[in-house]
């Protein structure tokens, strides 16, 4: 449902303005946890655009893509969550991507499972991939997209157990419906419309 089976090239010779970002742990026995919607959005999109994220570089998986009438890198660390600052680093360096203009995709516990919140900049919130992300940029200047996958029914259940845990077959429903709303925020954030994303999806 949410993987990428169509390619095709892409042509271009500008160099990439924009990048986006979608976070996760890889590894098939990952694929379908909460800590993983990012991963599951950035698919949606890539198979959306017709292109796939296969190409291995920068500590990613990476494609390339137009979004928004500007040429965009999709990126997926391989990093492990933690360190995905690593990856994101590295391609920004490469393309000369500044923070504002990489666009971050990624789960949230204090949302409910199917709500979105786009913000412009911000902290971590206790993200360990955004964490990473802050610390390898210096700067919160990025734009994210934060998939609610809902918090933990016990709180006294790890924090690390619930978002390894995989998505019940009715959340993943609600998490296909709000990755289609990320994939569609993610073109208005490129042409920089944010307020106009933010107004519809949050």
């Amino acid at each position: 449902m949410f993987k990428s089976w169509k390619s095709k090239s892409a042509g271009m010779s500008s160099a990439p303005e924009y990048m986006v970002v979608g976070l996760g742990n890889p590894g098939k026995k990952y694929e379908f946890t909460r800590h993983n919607a990012g991963f599951l959005t950035l698919d949606l999109l890539a198979m959306n655009e017709s292109v796939k994220i296969d190409r291995l570089k920068f500590k990613s998986l990476l494609g390339d893509t137009t979004l928004g009438g500007h040429r965009c890198i999709l990126l997926k660390p391989q990093t492990f969550m933690n360190n995905s600052g690593e990856a994101v680093r590295q391609a920004a360096d490469f393309y000369k991507i500044p923070p504002g203009n990489i666009l971050v995709i990624f789960d949230d516990i204090s949302l409910p499972c199917g709500k979105l919140r786009i913000r412009r900049k911000g902290s971590d919130g206790g993200h360990n991939g955004v964490k990473s992300i802050i610390r390898h940029l210096n700067s919160d200047e990025f734009p994210r997209i934060k998939l609610g996958i809902g918090d933990r029914p016990n709180p006294e259940w790890e924090l690390m157990d619930w978002v390894l845990s995989p998505f019940k077959k009715d959340e993943l429903k609600l998490l296909r419906e709000a990755s289609d709303h990320a994939c569609k925020a993610a073109e208005l954030i490129v042409r920089g419309e944010i307020e106009n994303a933010m107004g519809l999806y949050n």
